[in-house]
């Protein structure tokens, strides 16, 4: 209780210190609550001094613009709920079977229909889209990855982290005179940039692809692409008593735990060290076993809690230490998976902590803080569900959802206070537990899936049908806090499929002789290894681009730009569509795209040149996302990430509900954006390629 009075008078300070519009949110109160010196709270008091002064005329100015603002609106406010990969077959099926009775009441009311997504299908693509309303030639994000012209390699498209721009050289070390450079690499101008220039407030919560945060007149806090401490999109470790050399393929490490009297000792590893040694930095860690009550006492940096097998820690500090007063902090959930006859502790990626950020996380910086000080430390990792811990069985089925929907909790938690404050203007928030949970756990939806063979039909848990479930009833809540003058709409950036099978497209552009292997090799290893590129005419890297090896382009290219270039795309897409599984006989490959015919924009150049669009139950290969080369071209995908939406885009268009009826036949995530700005009452920007929708509200058609 006291905890909480000191957070009420807290905010109320900031209240005083920086006035706001009854819409807006009191979030400078949580950037007061952490003004610790005395020189900051004597400019904090001059400040609130001014304010209060000043205060009349602040808010008759205010006043004037959002009246001025909101007069042309033909609406008070617009609500989108973003379920990331929602599919309408799933919604139609389930409400069909009375499992959602208020998306049943939208649909029947309001207005249900497929939505379509992006080419490709693929969620920071059409995310990027929706914010934009552009296509990806002039977002510039075309996948998770990019390549490297030069190496080949490939790195985040999102968004670029680099050392501060000046380094002081001291002997063995290099002290940072500043701060990490991010740059973002998506392109174009959200929306809500344009709401906030006209005066209406808008509140973002975790759309993915807005990692750094943008400075505009609202509050936004980031989604997928924000990093975790390390610098990578999800880290986890795996603290183990056994011995073994073995690597995690995917998104994770072992670390050893020491035996030493009757604790044990270990340690999270975290980023690498500011000061230029190369080291990583390491976060130390004791454990004492208690047999007799099954659990183990954990001791980090002073931090102590205690755990039972099978439970999770809440956020923990972790404090990494780099010396001559350097440190670097974040937050990681603890996971005690055994204690007899080994020990093996899971540690979630280490988070950036909202309510000490390292990196910027929300717009304002207080932002997050504020959500910290209000609800607790929360995920601030761009992809906090631990997909990859499950694929290595170093989660269970149980334990990933446990994390899954705490992390789904607190961001209902985010989305509702966001709602409360934002009475008037615009209100989006992402969940990204949809796309993780079908991602993981369509094996035990479909007949026949390599990854759940073992598992009786009538012994499957009913996991997608329950996810379908909470996101009903969490949509009925919403209903409950908005009236007549407020538009809902409800969608997802692509749907769902079945991910039973794997395709190699670089093991067939091998066999097929436009992929060369250097010399004795008959494999590669990850990111083109043992490839010669002086014989590579084309190579495919990430989830569905396909590129040419191009002279004057790649550092290695062979292909001739023009003609010759031109008539390899066509050689290609028609040798690869309607490509057949030889074990099924079903179309693993159902269309290819030319890039050229799909996107226009000034970045165009940065796309790959053909879009490979795979058809139902099959995906890229877990192989040839990496670039690596292997001998077999299908195989069955065997792992727990058994669902996908990384195919032909046709086949996985997302979702539109909303409480309006839509008079539009074939709406398009690219429309959101037209749609959104025209309904309070802005001009279109000319570059927009997304077209408004006509909406009917209770009083008039928008249109």
């Amino acid at each position: 209780m006291r905890d909480r009075r000191s957070l009420i008078l807290l905010l109320l300070a900031g209240i005083l210190v920086l006035p706001v519009p009854a819409h807006a949110y009191a979030g400078p109160g949580a950037g007061f609550a952490v003004l610790s010196s005395f020189w900051t709270i004597f400019v904090a008091f001059l400040y609130s001094f001014y304010a209060l002064m000043t205060w009349p005329f602040r808010h008759l100015l205010r006043t004037f613009r959002r009246r001025k603002a909101y007069g042309k609106a033909q609406v008070k406010r617009v609500v989108v709920l973003g379920f990331d990969g929602m599919d309408p077959g799933l919604a139609a099926r389930f409400m069909d079977e009375g499992r959602l009775p208020n998306l049943s009441r939208l649909r029947d009311h309001g207005t249900f229909r497929p939505l379509r997504t992006t080419f490709p299908p693929i969620s920071p693509v059409a995310w990027s889209t929706y914010q934009t309303g552009v296509n990806p030639g002039k977002h510039n994000i075309y996948d998770f990855l990019a390549r490297d012209l030069k190496t080949y390699l490939p790195f985040l498209s999102s968004a670029e982290i680099t050392g501060p721009r000046r380094q002081l050289r001291i002997g063995k070390y290099s002290l940072p005179l500043g701060k990490p450079q991010i740059k973002g690499m998506r392109r174009g101008t959200p929306f809500w940039h344009w709401l906030g220039d006209a005066g209406i407030f808008c509140s973002v919560i975790r759309v993915p692809v807005t990692f750094p945060p943008e400075k505009f007149a609202g509050v936004l806090l980031s989604g997928m692409s924000v990093p975790d401490l390390k610098g990578s999109q999800g880290t986890f470790c795996l603290c183990t008593t056994r011995v073994s050399s073995g690597k995690f393929r995917e998104g994770g490490v072992r670390v050893p735990i020491e035996r030493n009297s009757s604790k044990l000792h270990s340690y999270v590893p975290g980023p690498e060290s500011p000061l230029g040694t190369g080291d990583e930095l390491r976060a130390p860690f004791d454990i004492r076993i208690d047999a007799a009550k099954s659990c183990a006492h954990i001791n980090t940096d002073g931090e102590k809690f205690s755990l039972k097998v099978g439970e999770y820690s809440e956020w923990v500090p972790v404090k990494f230490k780099a010396g001559l007063g350097f440190s670097a902090r974040g937050i990681a959930r603890f996971y005690l998976k055994e204690i007899s006859p080994e020990v093996e502790v899971y540690v979630t990626p280490v988070n950036i902590d909202p309510g000490h950020p390292d990196l910027p996380i929300s717009h304002p910086v207080t932002y997050s803080i504020y959500l910290s000080k209000l609800f607790g430390p929360y995920a601030t990792l761009g992809l906090a569900e631990d997909t990859w811990a499950l694929n290595e069985e170093v989660l269970d089925d149980n334990a990933f959802l446990e994390q899954a929907y705490s992390n789904h909790h607190a961001r209902e938690q985010m989305f509702f206070d966001a709602l409360e404050k934002t009475a008037q203007g615009f209100c989006t928030c992402v969940f990204d537990t949809t796309d993780r949970v079908q991602h993981m756990f369509w094996r035990y939806l479909d007949d026949d899936h390599p990854a759940a063979r073992h598992v009786p039909r009538d012994q499957r848990p009913q996991v997608i049908q329950q996810l379908y479930e909470r996101v009903d009833n969490l949509v009925g809540r919403v209903m409950e806090q908005l009236d007549e003058n407020s538009l809902l709409m409800v969608i997802s950036d692509h749907g769902f499929q079945s991910f039973a099978r794997c395709v190699n497209l670089n093991a067939w552009l091998h066999r097929n002789g436009y992929l060369t292997l250097k010399e004795g090799k008959t494999e590669s290893a990850d990111w083109f290894e043992d490839v010669d590129w002086s014989r590579t005419r084309a190579y495919t890297m990430g989830l569905n681009g396909l590129y040419l090896n191009v002279k004057g382009r790649e550092r290695e290219g062979i292909v001739a730009a023009g003609a010759e270039a031109e008539a390899l795309k066509e050689e290609l897409s028609q040798k690869l569509k309607g490509l057949q599984d030889p074990v099924s006989g079903e179309v693993g490959i159902t269309g290819v795209f030319d890039c050229e015919g799909i996107y226009a924009g000034p970045y165009v150049d940065n796309a790959p040149d053909l879009l490979v669009g795979y058809g139902k139950g099959f995906r890229a290969s877990w192989d040839s996302v990496t670039g690596r080369v292997t001998g077999t071209i299908f195989e069955d995908n065997t792992k727990a990430w058994s669902g996908d939406h990384c195919v032909d885009p046709r086949l996985v268009p997302g979702v539109l509900f909303s409480n309006k009826r839509i008079a539009v036949e074939k709406p398009a995530i690219v429309d959101l954006a037209p749609t959104i700005l025209k309904l309070f009452g802005l001009s279109l920007p000319s570059h927009l390629d997304g077209k408004p929708w006509t909406i009917a509200t209770a009083t008039r058609e928008i249109s």
